[in-house]
């Protein structure tokens, strides 16, 4: 979806204006287009007489409550520039929720970062099964680099509140699970139930909340594939990293889930075409950190039911014509399998390593 006047979330003119007369030195934007990948936040690219920008605001609609937070998201991206962490140049924050730029929210705008996005199948042809078993496991390594960083070392450490994270994670998304319901679903009703006693936490860390290589950008450097950039720190904060390690796995694991969650989440993932499990994944990030990786079932099973409380949440802002993009119609058919897979985790269920046949 392309656009040289606006977009819904985005009216070009007036956000050019505006950006001439307060920020000239980010040039003229001339054209814009809605940039696939993101099912939250709208990101936007924008081009400019000298220069490739990238806005980030808020979606259209039902928006869950401590979600999309821009300042949450710039925030963290601009501390890490001053590590070696791969994340785009952050430029400018603004509160428009007047519409006097023409987004009518908060947004920020970053420099777009020369990159490929891996995120479906298709994503992987011309590549060598050694090529992405180097990518998945720079993916694992990369994490370890996050959750290694001394959030004070990068003025980060009030980022948070890591104390009780874990309980108050489990409160959190179901709260918000009733905040975003359109129809019963009571096995995820009682997943949080089973979540209710979590584990001790592990420790403190930056976590990313949504890590996936659906979002990074990759570089290929002769016949390496490299991590250009981490995108889209919406829930960001500081917490225990074994549940951001155990979200990672859920998303690698999710073409092999279920049927449905194979047919509907987009994921290059594909152990036939030389990507490693996650058992290969846990010990890359275990030798990074120099950590052993405890029991994960109960992780595993709280990021199904994360990950479930925000396929209902699109869900129920795409029925209330809140969402923008295409690939939205089906994605409260994984709020079910997600919860049941949640279930097994808890009962003690490994994920197959055999594909699921994607329908």
């Amino acid at each position: 979806m392309s656009s040289p006047r606006g977009l819904p979330g985005l009216e070009l003119d007036r956000f050019s204006n505006w950006l001439q007369r307060n920020h000239p030195g980010l040039g003229i934007p001339r054209s814009a287009r809605l940039l696939t990948g993101g099912r939250s936040n709208l990101t936007y690219s924008i081009d400019c007489d000298s220069s490739q920008l990238v806005l980030r605001r808020p979606p259209l609609g039902h928006v869950m409550e401590t979600a999309h937070d821009m300042s949450r998201e710039y925030t963290v991206q601009q501390a890490l520039q001053a590590t070696e962490f791969p994340v785009p140049r952050m430029h400018l924050i603004h509160d428009d929720r007047n519409g006097e730029a023409g987004i009518g929210s908060w947004f920020y705008i970053m420099d777009q970062v020369a990159g490929l996005p891996f995120e479906r199948i298709a994503d992987n042809t011309g590549f060598s099964p050694h090529q992405l078993d180097e990518l998945s496991r720079e993916m694992a390594r990369t994490l370890a680099t996050l959750h290694g960083t001394n959030p004070r070392e990068i003025g980060l450490e009030d980022f948070g509140r890591p104390e009780g994270y874990l309980d108050r994670q489990v409160r959190r998304w179901t709260k918000q699970l009733a905040a975003s319901s359109s129809r019963a679903l009571p096995e995820l009703e009682e997943l949080a139930t089973r979540l209710a006693s979590p584990p001790e936490s592990s420790g403190v860390a930056i976590v990313h909340g949504d890590y996936k290589l659906n979002n990074a950008l990759v570089n290929v450097s002769g016949k390496h594939l490299r991590i250009a950039a981490i995108l889209d720190w919406e829930m960001s904060t500081l917490g225990d990293p074994l549940a951001d390690l155990a979200l990672f796995g859920l998303y690698w694991q999710m073409p092999y889930l279920d049927p449905v969650t194979a047919a509907v989440f987009e994921s290059p993932v594909d152990y036939r075409l030389g990507y490693p499990d996650f058992d290969a994944l846990l010990a890359e990030y275990s030798a990074a950190r120099g950590i052993e990786i405890p029991d994960l079932t109960w992780h595993l099973a709280f990021a199904a039911f994360k990950t479930g409380v925000i396929t209902e949440s699109i869900h129920f802002r795409h029925l209330g014509g809140g969402t923008v993009g295409e690939g939205f119609e089906r994605i409260g058919e994984m709020s079910l399998p997600l919860a049941r897979a949640g279930h097994r985790f808890l009962d003690g269920e490994r994920i197959a390593s055999k594909p699921t046949v994607r329908i």
